[in-house]
């Protein structure tokens, strides 16, 4: 057998265990993907009406907030999402399984590698769960051809995998779960000060760079240009410049990280 087919074989080995303990231990994937289906019930059933005056010149109505917010929930979703990754990894190398890994003849990076496949997968699942939800209280997207929906899948992916491999590198570097997932929690903390909930252009001053270059708002605003036909401008080159950097620094830093001898 050669090379690539037995790091194909063990890879999906990995792939169906980290699946496997998915399914057999729910309540953290529960609570990651229950977190964003929540704050989108409570940002336009209790905050909508207030919220919804800070775009669109101050008369947008729900509806309108309902389109404006789903792209923001569902990138929040995919870094809920991974902080689950981040644990998961955590757990994996506190309970002593990398080291009876380390001693068989697989494929060493295999192990990194279903992770990441399991929680892209996660992603797009929790993504479309999400979705279902936003379309079920009121969000369409008429006006957006196949094409387009097509570019925001495969950002939506990209941007999936750009952060599973920053929080496979941070749950390779933590000393537990529980630091895992607090070192985690900025990929589901920065949505809050992007784009997200209101526009770049509502903050102050002073903030709104910091708020306009991190990598979620170039992201938010790409997919709504892609769903809602708004101006993408250069935020798509951003999101996609963004999205390959976070890639290839999670991948370098796990790779590294797992490499290392353990002390």
């Amino acid at each position: 057998m050669s090379s690539l087919a037995l790091a194909v074989r063990d890879s999906s080995t990995m792939l169906r265990r980290n699946l496997l303990h998915a399914r057999r231990y729910p309540s953290l994937t529960l609570n990651l993907l229950l977190t964003p289906v929540v704050l989108l019930l409570l940002f336009v059933y209790i905050f909508g009406d207030v919220m919804s005056a800070g775009i669109g010149g101050g008369g947008a109505d729900r509806s309108d907030y309902i389109a404006y917010l789903v792209p923001g929930l569902l990138l929040m979703t995919i870094g809920g999402t991974a902080i689950g990754t981040a644990v998961s990894v955590s757990m994996d190398m506190t309970e002593g399984i990398i080291a009876r890994f380390r001693t068989m003849a697989i494929h060493r990076p295999s192990v990194l590698i279903g992770h990441v496949v399991g929680s892209v997968l996660q992603c797009v699942t929790s993504v479309i769960l999400v979705g279902a939800v936003a379309v079920a209280i009121g969000f369409r997207s008429t006006d957006a051809t196949v094409l387009e929906w097509l570019a925001a899948f495969g950002l939506l992916v990209l941007f999936a995998l750009a952060l599973t491999w920053i929080a496979v590198g941070m749950g390779l570097i933590s000393p537990n779960p529980e630091a895992a997932s607090n070192n985690a929690m900025p990929l589901i903390f920065l949505p809050f000060i992007s784009s997200a909930f209101v526009p770049v252009d509502a903050m102050p001053g002073w903030f709104q760079p910091i708020a306009e270059y991190q990598p979620f708002t170039p992201a938010i605003e790409t997919l709504r240009g892609l769903l809602l036909g708004t101006e993408i401008g250069h935020n798509g080159w951003l999101a996609i410049v963004w999205s390959l950097a976070l890639t290839a620094l999670g991948y370098f830093w796990s790779k590294a990280s797992f490499s290392r001898d353990p002390k």
